[in-house]
């Protein structure tokens, strides 16, 4: 059985180019913000993944299906009507951190921000965190 590509996979366009060309001023700041948030959480610079998300690091996933592939540890998209945040949805303390986060919406795996005003910056980061931690004891590099 052949499965199907990835779609999103990391390409060599400018993160800095996407952001500029953000008609929203307010949300072309915050991803600049966002940007300087993930870096440090994840220790990685920004890159494009697919036309419109911005992942930090990587990482390798093999499912029972067979089907595996690779993807940003976090990540985000300044999509139209909100924010998307890309953080991983197995934490243990997720629902108390979203408790705290201030205002979202949210669908299986996205965080979806207005603002990042909207929000405890202090406490997006925890969540990025414990994205990043979790993802790499569930997927260490080989």
């Amino acid at each position: 059985m052949i499965m199907p590509k990835n779609k999103t996979t990391e390409t060599p366009a400018s993160v800095e180019d996407f952001i500029n060309a953000v008609p929203d001023e307010t949300k072309r700041k915050d991803s600049f913000k966002i940007i300087e948030m993930m870096e440090e959480v994840s220790g990685q610079p920004p890159k494009m993944w697919g036309p419109s998300i911005i992942g930090f690091g990587t990482y390798h996933y093999k499912y029972e299906s067979g089907h595996e592939g690779d993807a940003p540890l976090i990540g985000f998209s300044p999509r139209k009507a909100a924010i998307s945040l890309y953080l991983c949805g197995g934490l243990k303390d997720r629902e108390l951190l979203l408790q705290k986060l201030g205002k979202y919406k949210m669908a299986k795996a996205c965080i979806y921000i207005k603002k990042l005003d909207d929000v405890d910056s202090g406490v997006l980061m925890e969540m990025a965190e414990k994205s990043v931690e979790y993802l790499k004891s569930k997927y260490p590099d080989k």
